[in-house]
């Protein structure tokens, strides 16, 4: 079966940092592209980052450029999630997930998701 665990999240203060993983079993997702997602309560699941399979092309949601950096160690079969400078609103449960094909900056573009790390930035 295969599987995405993320670990990583936490509490921390505005302006800190934290680094996301994800390790995915039961298959080497080498060759799929790799994405971040988040999900505010109340909102709806947004794209944060997302990294091609070779990890060559990196893409990014406006809101965290410049600030997250998402990575991949393809013989560790792990991708990461750099988060500097947190914000409030960053806030949210955080997705790893992977994909084949489609458009990595959308949810249907993604064949397997982890169950979510929750990130909480306090003031």
């Amino acid at each position: 079966q295969v599987q995405l665990v993320e670990s990583g999240g936490g509490l921390v203060q505005a302006g800190g940092s934290l680094r996301l993983s994800c390790a995915p079993s039961g298959r080497t997702f080498s060759s799929y592209h790799m994405g971040w997602f988040r999900q505010a309560p109340g909102k709806e699941r947004e794209f944060v980052a997302a990294i091609t399979s070779s990890g060559k092309n990196t893409y990014y949601a406006n809101s965290v450029k410049g600030r997250f950096t998402i990575s991949r160690d393809n013989a560790k079969n792990t991708v990461f999630l750099q988060m500097n400078s947190l914000k409030l609103e960053d806030t949210a449960v955080y997705y790893c997930a992977a994909g084949r094909s489609g458009n990595l900056y959308y949810p249907s573009g993604y064949n397997y998701w982890g169950q979510g790390t929750q990130v909480t930035v306090s003031s």
